[in-house]
């Protein structure tokens, strides 16, 4: 079992910046993939961002390319979202999940396990 635990959530001006962390339970969490989904109200789930178990492979939405940053710490069991020129179209609700596998993965049926999120609301 893994238990996943995002903070960093916040209210932030457009232009503004924010990172978001997702600290893991248990023993596998360097084995694993993780990825960020964020869900906005009224919309479907959708893919933001995933690592690599390394973090040697990382892959990005397209809207989110060049301005959201993967990143984890396999000795501390966490994994990053670091936010820059956050746009109004960003607020959503920000949820960190974990992959069995060890390789890269957009599709949310393919995580296993899932945070409670954290909200990201961007004022314009």
């Amino acid at each position: 079992q893994v238990q996943l635990v995002e903070s960093g959530g916040g209210l932030v001006q457009a232009g503004g910046s924010l990172r978001l962390s997702c600290a893991a339970s248990g023993r596998t969490f360097s084995s694993k993939a993780m990825g960020w989904f964020r869900q906005a109200p009224g919309k479907e789930r959708e893919f933001v961002a995933a690592i690599g178990w390394n973090g040697k492979s990382t892959y990005y939405a397209d809207s989110v390319k060049g301005r959201f940053t993967i990143s984890r710490d396999n000795a501390k069991n966490t994994v990053y979202l670091q936010m820059i020129s956050l746009k109004f179209e960003d607020t959503a609700v920000y949820y960190c999940a974990a992959n069995s596998g060890g390789v890269v993965a957009t599709m949310r049926t393919t995580y296993n396990y899932w945070g409670q999120g954290t909200q990201v609301t961007v004022s314009s």
